[in-house]
């Protein structure tokens, strides 16, 4: 049995297989790796939403392999992140990290990434195209994260290569590199900060106490790798699959500069429309469960698709329309429960500031190729594009 979850098709437009698999089953076993080994995978909104709360499905991937030979080398700050654990360590450590990143860090930050924005839209606005994930997309939310980090301008390039590492499809041993290229590196800064402290978020996180509780050396690397990655990855593919979701519906882009205070909710159903995520991370059955209707034996992988539950017409009707007037709160694409995405506000502020700002700045805004033509990222757990070449013109 072929693996329906990869393949240059899959990679391109993963809906078709997500509606074929979720047709016959909400909940079913795939194929994964090699050797008959296999997975469950829940494509149903309902078994989604309630596979992300419950207890029975852990996310400690130590405890999982421990007893599993492997010939990987990923480096423990990566495949032992927050993300990695279950409560109560994942508690105790998300609220050290929330301490440090509060709620008011968002609406401090939105002037900065205006300014941020304007710098980079500027640059590309007098040649009329740009490659808006190149251009925009990405380095946005890299600029963003690494300033709240306090990673030196210098080094941003080189972070931000390792983090796109760290997702190549097939790729296992440019990703175990990557992972301690960008471990190591962290590391250092993280000694960097503790000698000499700042104002940044990385500052704030070798401070950071509950009581008489901190953050372990180790702890430390792990969460300042994790904020760093994911502090721009889902944002770049946020802002790009919702970029070119609005330039394949150039009636919603006239509707966005004719209402501009639509955009704020209409995030939501561009999230929805087309994940940023498209499979969540890592979970396994710690015992037999019955999902769905289908039962789960003990020990096995639990694959949870937000990209095909945001997409189930129970929950979602014509789901396969992208419609700016629906209420799509409730979508998937920053998981549910205590796993939720911890920087989602401000992944948000980020797209709405970028995507309000190409409105105002270029008009005739259209896609430069084919959609057809567009390359999307080799990898299952996120949903990006490779490029989106653009073309526009300023405003008179």
């Amino acid at each position: 049995m072929s693996n329906p979850l990869q393949g240059p098709e899959f990679y391109q437009n993963p809906y078709p297989a997500y509606a074929k698999l979720r047709s016959s089953a909400s909940v079913q076993k795939v194929p994964a790796g090699s050797g008959g080994q296999y997975s469950y995978l829940v494509t149903g909104y309902a078994e989604a939403r309630a596979a992300f709360t419950d207890p029975r499905l852990s996310k400690d991937t130590a405890r999982f392999f421990a007893d599993k030979p492997s010939t990987r080398n990923l480096h423990p700050a990566v495949s032992q992140t927050m993300l990695a654990t279950d409560p109560p360590q994942h508690t105790r450590l998300r609220r050290l990290v929330t301490k440090a990143f509060t709620t008011g860090t968002v609406e401090r930050l939105r002037p900065y990434i205006q300014q941020v924005t304007d710098d980079l839209v500027e640059a590309f606005l007098p040649d009329g195209r740009a490659d808006l994930i190149a251009d925009l997309a990405v380095p946005l939310p890299v600029t963003v994260i690494c300033q709240m980090l306090g990673v030196p301008e210098k080094d941003r390039p080189a972070v931000r290569q390792w983090s796109n590492e760290l997702f190549a499809a097939g790729q296992p041993g440019q990703i175990d590199a990557a992972s301690h290229a960008i471990a190591g590196y962290m590391a250092d800064l993280v000694e960097v900060k503790r000698r000499t402290p700042d104002s940044s978020l990385l500052t704030e996180l070798v401070a950071a106490r509950d009581g008489q509780d901190k953050l372990t050396e180790a702890e430390l690397v792990s969460l300042a790798v994790l904020l760093l990655v994911a502090g721009h990855e889902t944002t770049t593919n946020f802002i790009g699959n919702a970029a070119l979701a609005l330039l394949q519906h150039p009636a919603s882009i006239a509707r966005l500069r004719e209402y501009p205070a639509l955009l704020e909710t209409a995030l939501d159903e561009l999230l929805r429309f087309d994940s940023p995520v498209g499979i969540a991370t890592f979970r396994f059955s710690t015992e037999t469960l019955t999902l769905g209707g289908t039962e789960i034996p003990p020990g096995v992988p639990v694959l949870i698709a937000p990209g095909a539950a945001n997409r189930d017409p129970a929950r979602f009707p014509d789901p396969d329309q992208l419609d700016l007037n629906r209420d799509a709160k409730g979508h998937l694409a920053f998981g549910h429960g205590i796993h939720r995405c911890l920087g989602a506000p401000l992944a948000k502020a980020e797209a709405e500031i970028a995507l309000a700002t190409l409105l105002a700045r270029c008009d005739q805004l259209r896609l430069a190729v084919p959609a057809e033509d567009l390359q999307w990222r080799h990898t299952r757990l996120m949903r990006g594009l490779e490029s989106l070449p653009a073309t526009f013109s300023a405003p008179s």
